[in-house]
């Protein structure tokens, strides 16, 4: 991975990714990628600290195994591991990530392990008696070494020998600076001689506190041996969880340290994918200082760049194969989010020069020896910097025509870049190459950076050569050797992409017209709509009034006013037939495919069946409802785009209940109502119903459990608590 990573430039990048990281480690995130970037997704919802720093415990747990004694600081580290789990423990996580935490079950002895120790590893007070009383026996014996320093110090005897009244640290030792001829009224021993001729000496009084010292340190080092010995016997019990739980410790490290990284500079996440599309859009390389972004569809199996010298050929070569590495290993980089990077098994790049005396190997020989491994590879992506190099241009153009057409055929993808327009005309005819040119400020003389898709670019050596020194005189001959009929096709390839470039600026121009309609046209059907609804809205609240009239009517009837009621009858009448509450469009006979309207969800008919029919609405939720209850909807159909992130609110109708009673009911009948009863929660938005279908026989039980089972969108369901109907109800969570 050292290699490809230096290739495409890409070294510093992965260090600077790899120090968010607790522990070194490798950055393949082993796995589903797709279950890794939803469980990232869900945790970046929630502010988690960073885990500290964290030492590899492989030598540590291989020590377990074996029955030694760890170290109180290899203990630290297994407790810093665990103290992070029980402060993940505390977030109300949800979805997946909530369901892997879960798992992690950590045993009650291992937990009261980590009260043991303070922050520096050290044993807290209260834990062992016999450590507290050693602590604090060491404690008093430095002060007590402390006074007798400092009474040395005040001593009037000592004073005059005295260079200073510090006291000094000399090789971890406590000590004063004295003059010579110190021994006549100071018993000490001297440890150190200064510069100027002094000596660092040690008082005997103070030699025998500090040997006392010493006794209690190595009494303290037995009672932390004990300790260790212990715990180290309770990891032993839990060797596989420790190993459980180091493993599940780097996998949450990965995330995290994505997460962060991705925070630093607004990197995205491009998972790779598996549509057949592959499209960088404003992606920035990482090595350059302040890049100009690119965008290069690079679908098609063969992607050939030419061009300018010096114009971000190789670049743009090693831009695509780093998308495609950092996509594939799941490190965040920066580019739109519509970009698309398929899914590669290897990623190989053909960029140096592979000439070596050593090898005896010259550098076409070193890459035919490149391009014979690709023979026997597949799902992979190639990058080929100066395809010609090391051997005649017009010979290698027909060799790798035939190379890469074989290569096309084992799924291999190929990035070359090239000078020689060979090899370019005779690979253009070929649907499955895409042709892109660096393009060059002819005004300004220099390159521009920028690449046009669909034409081959000229080489501007020439002008290159002008450029950097070379002088006029000779750059003059020089083309003059080259002939003017080669001259007059390298101006045939500039116009042609000249051209390209003006199609490619009237074709965007026309695309926005294109849009531009589409949206005026979905406003005019949505405003369409809104009138049907208003209309049909004002025609029933007529009908209402005219209801109204009617009841009124028969009051006046069964209150024997013979004479009024008939009037207001005939008026009742007369509006009655006025009023026509039918929708203004026409619905006509539903079929499949059909935008429909089911109460305040709108969606598309999947199938029909009899009186019912399956409709999947623009949530993507399927549900079957009656024939009769659906109403044309007049909107298009919205192509799909699953997002990566969406929250829809769906209006609850007033229909919408979360109970329903099966009790008395037959099996076939209890299911059509139970069908029903679950659509409408659906579209209600509930995530959890209540359904009562007695005991009884048990076969209405049944019927209902096989029909929960084989449902769609029931997720699961369980018998009711007692207070809520027991075994004679099931919660449904859907």
């Amino acid at each position: 991975m050292q290699n490809i990573l230096k290739k495409l430039d890409l070294q510093d990048y992965i260090d600077s990714f790899s120090k968010l990281l607790a522990r070194e480690k490798p950055i393949v995130l082993e796995g589903d990628i797709n279950i890794h970037y939803n469980l990232i997704n869900e945790l970046s919802k929630y502010d988690i600290k960073q885990p500290e720093t964290v030492a590899s415990l492989d030598t540590a747990l291989i020590h377990i195994q074996k029955q030694g004694i760890l170290k109180i600081d290899d203990i630290y580290e297994f407790i810093k591991i665990i103290k992070y789990f029980l402060y993940l423990k505390r977030f109300n996580f949800e979805g997946k990530l909530a369901q892997w935490i879960d798992k992690i079950i950590i045993p009650s002895d291992i937990s009261k392990i980590t009260d043991y120790f303070d922050e520096k590893a050290n044993l807290r007070d209260g834990i062992n008696e016999d450590y507290d009383n050693i602590k604090y026996a060491i404690s008093k014996n430095k002060e007590e070494i402390k006074q007798s320093l400092y009474k040395t110090i005040n001593s009037s005897k000592v004073r005059s020998y005295l260079v200073d009244s510090q006291v000094h640290y000399i090789n971890s030792e406590e000590c004063l600076l004295v003059r010579g001829g110190f021994n006549h009224v100071l018993k000490a021993s001297v440890i150190h001689r200064s510069n100027s001729g002094f000596f660092y000496v040690v008082p005997h009084s103070v030699s025998e506190l500090k040997q006392r010292q010493s006794d209690l340190k190595n009494k303290q080092e037995e009672i932390i041996l004990k300790v260790c010995k212990e715990i180290s016997s309770l990891f032993e019990k839990n060797l596989l969880f420790l190993k459980f739980l180091n493993k599940e410790f780097d996998r949450f490290d990965h995330y995290q340290a994505r997460l962060f990284f991705a925070k630093i500079g607004d990197k995205n996440f491009i998972i790779p994918s598996k549509k057949n599309q592959n499209k960088l859009v404003n992606f920035s390389h990482p090595a350059l200082h302040d890049p100009k972004p690119i965008t290069i569809d690079f679908t098609k199996s063969v992607v050939m760049i030419t061009g300018v010298n010096a114009g971000g050929k190789t670049m743009m070569l090693k831009s695509i194969l780093s998308a495609v590495f950092l996509s594939k290993y799941l490190i965040p980089y920066k580019a739109s989010k519509e970009t698309v990077v398929g899914n590669f098994k290897s990623i190989n790049a053909v960029l140096d020069d592979p000439q070596s005396v050593k090898n005896d190997i010259s550098t076409f020989a070193g890459r035919m020896v490149e391009f014979s491994k690709l023979f026997a590879t597949k799902s992979a992506i190639v990058g080929v910097d100066e395809i010609e190099l090391g051997t005649d241009s017009d010979e290698a153009a027909s060799l790798f025509k035939v190379i890469i057409e074989d290569l096309i055929q084992r799924d291999i993808k190929i990035i070359i870049t090239t000078h020689h327009k060979r090899l370019a005309s005779l690979m253009a005819a070929n649907e499955n190459v895409e042709l892109i040119a660096a393009l060059y400020d002819e005004e300004n003389q220099k390159p521009t950076y920028e690449f046009l898709q669909g034409t081959i670019g000229r080489s501007y050596a020439f002008e290159t050569a002008s450029r950097y020194g070379i002088p006029l005189s000779v750059v003059k001959r020089a083309k003059e050797v080259y002939g003017d009929d080669k001259d007059k096709l390298n101006d045939l390839i500039e116009r042609s992409s000249s051209l390209e470039r003006d199609y490619q600026l009237k074709l965007k121009a026309l695309e926005d017209e294109i849009s531009k309609m589409q949206r005026l046209t979905k406003n005019l059907e949505e405003q369409k709509e809104k009138l049907d609804e208003h209309i049909y809205s004002e025609k029933s609240k007529l009908h209402k009034e005219y209801k109204d009239a009617r009841d009124e009517a028969k009051k006046a009837i069964k209150a024997k006013l013979v004479k009024e009621s008939h009037q207001h009858l005939n008026v009742a009448h007369k509006k009655a037939s006025e009023i026509k509450t039918q929708k203004v469009q026409d619905v006509g006979e539903l079929k499949v495919g059909d935008r429909v309207k089911y109460r305040n969800t709108k969606g598309s008919i999947v199938s029909i069946k009899g009186k019912k029919a399956f409709i999947e609405n623009d949530m993507g939720m399927k549900v079957q409802v009656m024939l009769a209850d659906l109403t044309r909807s007049g909107n298009p159909i919205v192509p799909k785009v699953k997002p990566k992130k969406a929250t829809v609110t769906v209006q609850r109708p007033d229909s919408g209940h979360v109970k329903l009673d099966l009790h008395g009911q037959r099996a076939d009948e209890a299911i059509e109502n139970l069908d029903k009863f679950l659509s409408d929660a659906l579209i209600a938005g509930f995530d959890e119903v209540l359904v009562y279908h007695g005991i009884g026989t048990g076969k209405l039980a049944y019927a209902v459990k096989e029909f929960l089972r084989t449902h769609p969108s029931v997720r699961g369901f369980e018998d009711a608590p007692a207070n809520q109907g027991g075994f004679g109800a099931k919660i449904i969570k859907l």
